[in-house]
């Protein structure tokens, strides 16, 4: 004998209520949890002094807003405060790989008159990529190698070594740094053509190679006040090296000693 679809339909129905009730009932039966959706988004607002333009010795006020943002009930990683703002494609517990960017602020003759004569040099972004990787708990060795666009054309790299400890809410860390710029870099920002040497009067021409452009230190406190503020201090040094240093730029109108702090207040909140 045949049944009717919808009786058939209606035995399904019951038959997978009845089924539902029971495991409702049984005290050995657990529901698999949802799994956590959404984002966490960090807003920063970042302030800090440093030198106007890359081998000068007259520093400069700085301020700009930055964020970051990671998905819920993912572990929120240490991050430095000269890294660039980054995104990772890889992400496990010793090794990350993604995408990274940084602004250079440009070179104008409104805040340093000396330079009349020498090329106005335009911020630039310097889109890139980067490595991180901890062989311990405690200790992160970062690369960054970017190109820029707009203020200039060159490719950069960035290279270091952080500590990192946690007592409680306060975080500290501190490590080596070293920076690298290839040939249209270390022109763009070191070098002095002839017709810019006759017009300034005060320094030779002077074409600079690339290679290490200044090594240095950084260090910084974090202390996290709740779940959705925290604040961060640095101070930052660079000594600038060959080519760069050696830049009548640097000689005549600047410093090798480069030195810089800051402080970023960030807070977060989450998306979905």
């Amino acid at each position: 004998m045949r049944f009717p679809k919808s009786l058939a339909l209606a035995t399904l129905l019951l038959a997978g209520s009845a089924s539902v009730s029971a495991m409702a009932a049984d005290p050995t039966f657990t529901q698999v949890p949802a799994l956590p959706s959404g984002w966490i988004v960090t807003l920063k607002a970042n302030v800090g002094v440093r030198p106007t333009y890359p081998g000068a010795d007259d520093m400069g006020f700085i301020g700009y807003p930055s964020l970051s943002f990671r998905r819920v009930g993912t572990v929120e990683r240490f991050s430095a405060p000269d890294d660039g703002l980054s995104f990772s494609f890889l992400d496990d517990s010793a090794f990350r790989i993604g995408v990274v960017g940084r602004f250079q602020g440009g070179r104008y003759y409104e805040d340093n008159e000396e330079l009349i004569g020498l090329r106005k040099i335009d911020w630039a972004l310097e889109p890139g990529v980067f490595v991180e990787y901890w062989p311990v708990e405690f200790l992160r060795a970062r690369a960054e190698l970017r190109h820029g666009v707009n203020g200039h054309h060159g490719f950069v790299a960035d290279l270091g070594l952080d500590v990192v400890q946690s007592f409680g809410a306060l975080t500290v860390s501190a490590g080596p740094r070293l920076s690298l710029g290839d040939d249209d870099f270390t022109e763009t920002y070191f070098g002095v053509t002839p017709l810019e040497a006759a017009l300034n009067g005060q320094v030779e021409a002077y074409s600079p190679s690339g290679g290490i452009t200044s090594v240095g230190a950084l260090a910084s406190a974090s202390y996290k006040w709740s779940e959705q503020w925290s604040s961060t201090a640095f101070v930052s040094y660079k000594h600038l090296v060959g080519d760069a240093a050696d830049s009548p730029i640097v000689r005549e109108f600047g410093s090798e000693h480069q030195f810089g702090l800051g402080l970023t207040v960030s807070y977060s909140f989450g998306i979905n």
